[in-house]
């Protein structure tokens, strides 16, 4: 087994100087070797083995985005046929709040198609995440950059987590997006993390990247000191229009490597499987969560992309012997009436 991989207890104590070469031979490790180390650490840093969280996430704001996310149909930049709504009265993302709920969900999720927070969105924003965090639910929200002030607010409403993906290597990130620097989306981070809101923060693998960039990208996110509570391991859904679409899709089991290596260099994180579930095998999403993803999302839609089914999901848990997390403590549901 590859030297970095031998102690499965020094492993499980976050560190935050992983260098790309280090990163590299944990990757690159025979695969047997690879997933029984980064299954070894997610059981003894505390995750449970059969046990994995239902998330689900809602666009309450769709389309018209003003930047250029080479993988992404609610760009204004592409004609993608997506069309543009206003954001969500906050009645009808606490219904949709709770019908998640009620379908096994124990985080929600809300994505805004903005550039970034705009002062006069700031209360209703607010309001939904206190209706949802009152359900029971852990609360999430992504909205684009943050200013100076507004994490603060976010976090006086009850928001948990803030997703801000850092979507792929450095040295990648310019082919991805124009609009916004690397740099932007760190500044965003350090204003959440001083707000005291937990981090989600992940990427898209599938974009064109190589396997320098895919290394590059979880030796960043690693770097991060303390590291993301959450990991989202996405893969890249094609969209039609997109500069992105047909790029050739990432082999499974790459993608597998991918969320192991993660496992093991932020082995108190949550590592989500999350986008393009949809078009991968039974067997495929089994080598994930055998890797050490602890978590998906549910429902029909993840923003405007398809997802499997409950039905799907149901029979897949019930095959692999999957138990779905429970929810977290804090507020309870309301008594029905």
């Amino acid at each position: 087994m590859t030297a970095l991989l031998d102690d499965i207890a020094a492993l499980c104590e976050p560190r935050f100087d992983w260098s790309r070469e280090e990163v590299a031979a944990i990757h690159d490790a025979p695969f047997a070797d690879l997933v029984f180390a980064a299954q070894g650490v997610h059981r003894a840093a505390g995750h449970g083995a059969n046990e994995v969280q239902k998330s689900q996430l809602l666009s309450i704001k769709t389309g018209g985005c003003a930047e250029d996310c080479g993988y992404c149909n609610q760009s204004a930049h592409f004609d993608t046929g997506l069309k543009a709504s206003k954001l969500m009265e906050v009645e009808a993302v606490l219904e949709k709040a709770e019908r998640a709920r009620a379908g096994g969900a124990t985080r929600f999720c809300m994505g805004a198609a903005w550039r970034s927070l705009k002062a006069r969105d700031e209360d209703k924003i607010c309001a939904m995440i206190s209706g949802v965090k009152a359900m029971g639910l852990e609360t999430c929200m992504t909205l684009g950059m943050l200013e100076d002030g507004q994490a603060e607010k976010l976090k006086e409403a009850g928001l948990d987590y803030y997703n801000h993906n850092l979507d792929t290597s450095p040295e990648y990130y310019g082919k991805i997006i124009t609009t916004r620097t690397w740099d932007d989306r760190i500044s965003t981070l350090s204003r959440v993390r001083r707000a005291g809101i937990r981090v989600c923060c992940g990427g898209i693998l599938g974009m064109g990247e190589d396997k320098a960039d895919r290394i590059g990208l979880i030796a960043e996110l690693a770097r991060l000191e303390p590291h993301p509570e959450s990991v989202p391991i996405n893969h890249l859904v094609d969209v039609s229009n997109t500069p992105l679409s047909g790029s050739r899709p990432l082999d499974g089991i790459e993608f597998v490597r991918a969320i192991a290596t993660a496992r093991i260099t932020m082995p108190k994180s949550v590592v989500r499987l999350s986008a393009g579930r949809e078009g991968m095998s039974k067997e495929l999403q089994a080598l994930c969560f055998l890797a050490g993803a602890g978590s998906i999302f549910v429902g029909e839609e993840l923003l405007t992309t398809p997802n499997p089914d409950a039905a799907f999901d149901n029979a897949l848990f019930g095959e692999l012997g999957l138990e779905p997390m429970a929810a977290p403590s804090g507020p309870k549901p309301a008594a029905a009436e």
